[in-house]
């Protein structure tokens, strides 16, 4: 039986190396400099140069630290985020709108939607936007009137003069100034207290005034008597009375006052004051056309305790005569 060898009885093989050359010169390095006592080695790299710290690892909402080195899941994440801020931001403006929408601020004057400019402020006077000048102007009598005999109140500043009255009447030694929401102003007359301190502080007078009111505006030469004697007697009750007086009417009517339009109304305002003896007063205003934009007042008020002037009511009026 042949004898069987194991591989790993075959005697060494003789290997035979190539002539190895002179080892190569080995450079030393400069000898680093020792650590400092209390550093171990690895722990400082150089003088100078501090400890690397890795930066810390921040969450991602459970993607873990991949998702912060993937350029792609992290652009997708930005996306994500740009994206819900647009649609919330769509959604509030189209809420806006709706609301606008519904409740007409989109396309009223003004609204959202309004690009028109805004117009100029109406600077006209409260009288003249109340009452437009009418749009054919009335026919002017032919020529003045004659002026009346005996002693006159001038009033320059409204243009007119008027008849003067003697004992009890003195004149007018006030200013009411930018009276009532139509700021007219009665600076000339005469007047006489019918009831001296009726209120603990106040006196009550009987009056005849002049004034004057813007009624048109600039180069505005024409004015409705018929609005304008209106507003102006509306206009005193509110100013001059008891809030609670009620109006009797007694006229109305269109004249000509020294060959000027005019207007005449006549009332009488019934009213309750504590302390006061009045209960009702007698009024006539007379409103002149004097082709400026400004009309001509006169104002006559005589109280109920002293009728015996009631006549001045329709005296004094009649005797204006423009300046």
């Amino acid at each position: 039986m042949t004898e069987q060898h194991s591989p790993w009885a075959q005697p060494d093989t003789q290997v035979v190396l190539a002539p190895v050359g002179p080892a190569p010169t080995i450079q030393r390095a400069a000898e680093l400099p020792r650590a400092a006592p209390g550093y171990r080695s690895g722990r400082v790299s150089g003088i100078g140069v501090p400890p690397i710290v890795p930066p810390p690892s921040w969450p991602t909402g459970g993607g873990g630290s991949g998702d912060d080195d993937d350029p792609v899941k992290r652009n997708k994440r930005i996306l994500k985020l740009l994206s819900g801020g647009a649609i919330a931001v769509v959604v509030i403006g189209l809420v806006v709108i709706l609301v606008s929408l519904m409740t007409g601020n989109a396309t009223t004057p003004g609204g959202l939607f309004d690009n028109r400019a805004d117009g100029p402020s109406d600077t006209r006077p409260e009288l003249a936007r109340r009452c437009p000048p009418p749009t054919i102007p009335p026919e002017l009598p032919p020529g003045g009137a004659e002026v009346p005999a005996g002693p006159r109140i001038t009033d320059p500043e409204s243009g007119i003069s008027y008849k003067e009255y003697g004992d009890p009447w003195r004149p007018w030694d006030q200013a009411w100034s930018d009276a009532g929401e139509l700021k007219v102003n009665y600076r000339t007359g005469q007047h006489f207290v019918t009831e001296p301190n009726y209120a603990g502080s106040s006196d009550y007078h009987a009056t005849i005034l002049s004034g004057h009111v813007p009624a048109a505006v600039n180069d505005g030469m024409v004015l409705d008597l018929k609005c304008v004697g209106d507003q102006i007697a509306a206009d005193v009750r509110v100013s001059f009375y008891p809030k609670n007086n009620q109006l009797e009417q007694i006229s109305a009517k269109d004249l000509t006052l020294g060959g000027r339009p005019a207007r005449l109304l006549k009332f009488r305002l019934h009213f309750s004051q504590a302390g006061l003896k009045a209960t009702s007063e007698l009024v006539s205003i007379a409103l002149i056309d004097l082709g400026k934009p400004e009309a001509a007042i006169l104002y006559v008020s005589i109280p109920d305790t002293h009728r015996q002037f009631d006549y001045i009511a329709d005296e004094a009026p009649e005797s204006v005569r423009p300046l």
